[in-house]
């Protein structure tokens, strides 16, 4: 069951010790997560401040696609 987080301080913390952080960008947010071997943390941002977030978390970043994206 995912943890969700409202610390971003907390949030980057735990980037040190995750394998990769997803990214699931929508229009007025994004929804960022963070898998550790333990849990899946999530943090719902506006995307200006997820950006911010995004150029200081320690792991992989990985872009979520969206069920509109259409394969290539």
């Amino acid at each position: 069951m995912p943890k969700q987080m409202y610390d971003v301080d907390k949030f980057l913390e735990l980037s040190e010790d995750a394998e990769e952080c997803r990214v699931k960008r929508g229009t007025n947010q994004v929804k960022l997560k963070l898998r550790t071997r333990k849990y899946l943390y999530t943090i719902i941002l506006e995307p200006q401040k997820a950006e911010e977030v995004l150029q200081q978390v320690k792991c992989q970043i990985v872009e979520a696609r969206s069920e509109t994206d259409e394969p290539v």
